[in-house]
Order: structure tokens, then C-alpha cells, then sequence
């Protein structure tokens, strides 16, 4: 059950210190397809420390099909940075490479690298960094999946993600976007959200297509043509990334007691 108080999230969160010396911020890549609101979840995330109506990261257009982000960007939120990367499309010589998102993760691209459709990143690179320290590799991988699209996404895109799960599985989380265009219930009063049969069952069918468990696949909706700030919105965004940065916490405390 959701708490449907933001103000207890937002203060953990902007309580949140990372221990380790070695780290600036704890650092979120999200990937996904072209239109699955990778973007748009920064820009929500923005928009609910801000307080205000956050639309500094542009966002690809789910009708041209087109990946609008080319560069890997960070907008940073506290402690916490968010990386956001060109789309996953179907073909080889579109879209982001799985290779260059692997790279990412492990902490050999550098911020603000331009990605190139046909040539992921190697060691001849300049730009390639050789000895990644532990600030510079991703702490947490997120697939970015659009809950009215789940079922046409291509297979050459879904095997894409899988790649680059399959190299980082420990680091895994999934966002599961535009759920209000799947169940009316949920359009009506985004409470009901885990009440209803529908989402389930898009969460389910996210799962089974990705390899992602449930219990790291968080319906949400991002802020889009709204100009107000939504407490239930920025709750359900709360409580998803309260809950992401709780359970990478407890992995990186093992191992590198961040």
C-alpha cells in the first residue's frame, strides 16, 4: 500500500548521504525504447524536488519513432544523479547500441559523450575512460517500458534490453510508464493504481518479456501536459524511488558500503 504523504519521501530522500568518500551521487541510467518516457521520468522526478513544473530534458516523439537523446546527460537531484540515453530502436543501425549502454554501466563512457549509431565506444576511443572508479559506473540500471505498448514492443528491441540486462542483473529496476492509458480506473484516481487488474497484469507481461521480477517493476505516471503540482503523482514516483534506492543500498552496502 502506497503512503499518500509526500512530504516523510521527499525528507528521507533529501536526508539520503552516501558513506563511501569514492562517490558523489548515487547514479540511475534509465534505458528503454524510443516514446517509453525516460526523459519525461526525470523531468517528473525534477518536478516533485523542485516543486515546480520541470521540462528542462526534452523528450522524443512516440509518433516519429525517432530517439530524440543523443547524449548521455545527468540531471542531478540532491545526492542522486539520473542518466538519461538515446532510445533502443529495431535494426543494428538504429538507436542507441546495447554495447555503448553496457559501457555506460560500467563506468567507461564519460557524461555528456555523444553517442554514434554504428560505432559503440572501445578502448581506441579517446573519450573511452580505461580505469572507471566507482563514481563514474552506474549504481543502478533502470528499464524504461510504456504500459500501452509492452505488447507491440519488437522483438529485436525486448532481445536488445535483455542483452544489457543480462550484463548488469544485479543492478536491475524497471519503470513502467503511461499507466493511465491502460486502465480507466487508474486515469480516474492514480490511487487505485495497485488495485487494479489491468496494471497488474501489464506488470506481469513486463516481467515475462524482460526477465525483470515484479517486485522490481514500479507502475508510474509521468507529469506530461500538467501544469500543477499532483501530491498522488509525485507519491507514486516517491515511493518507487524510495523503494529502488532502498533495495541498491542494501546491495552496494555489501559490497562496496556506499
Amino acid at each position: 500500500k502506497i503512503r499518500w504523504q509526500q512530504d516523510p519521501m521527499i525528507k528521507a530522500l533529501d536526508d539520503f548521504n552516501i558513506s563511501s568518500e569514492g562517490v558523489r551521487e548515487l547514479r540511475f541510467l534509465l534505458y528503454g525504447p524510443v516514446g517509453a518516457g525516460k526523459s519525461s521520468i526525470i523531468n517528473t522526478i525534477n518536478t516533485v524536488f523542485e516543486g515546480n513544473h520541470y521540462i528542462n530534458c526534452l523528450t522524443a516523439s512516440a509518433l516519429t519513432g525517432d530517439s530524440f537523446t543523443t547524449k548521455v546527460s545527468a540531471p542531478v537531484v540532491k545526492n542522486f544523479a539520473f542518466y538519461d540515453v538515446m532510445g533502443l530502436e529495431e535494426g543494428v543501425y538504429k538507436g542507441v547500441h546495447p554495447g555503448d549502454i553496457i559501457n555506460a554501466v560500467k563506468g567507461h563512457i564519460p557524461d555528456d559523450y555523444k553517442f554514434k549509431y554504428n560505432a559503440p565506444i572501445d578502448k581506441e576511443n579517446t573519450n573511452y575512460i580505461n580505469k572507471p572508479t566507482l563514481n563514474d559506473q552506474i549504481h543502478c540500471l533502470v528499464s524504461v517500458i510504456p504500459a500501452d505498448k509492452i505488447t507491440i514492443i519488437n522483438d529485436g528491441v525486448i532481445q536488445k534490453m535483455k542483452e544489457i540486462r543480462a550484463e548488469a542483473s544485479e543492478l536491475g529496476d524497471g519503470f513502467m510508464t503511461r499507466v493511465d492509458q491502460v486502465c480507466i480506473m487508474t486515469q480516474r484516481d492514480i490511487t487505485k493504481i495497485y488495485q487494479s487488474r489491468k496494471i497488474k497484469e501489464k506488470m506481469m507481461e513486463c516481467s515475462n518479456r524482460l526477465g525483470v521480477v515484479m517486485n522490481c517493476i514500479f507502475p508510474v505516471k509521468n507529469y506530461s501536459d500538467d501544469n500543477n503540482p499532483n501530491e498522488k503523482l509525485n507519491c507514486l514516483m516517491l515511493e518507487a524511488l524510495t523503494q529502488i534506492v532502498q533495495d541498491r543500498l542494501m546491495s552496494y552496502h555489501k559490497t562496496y558500503h556506499i
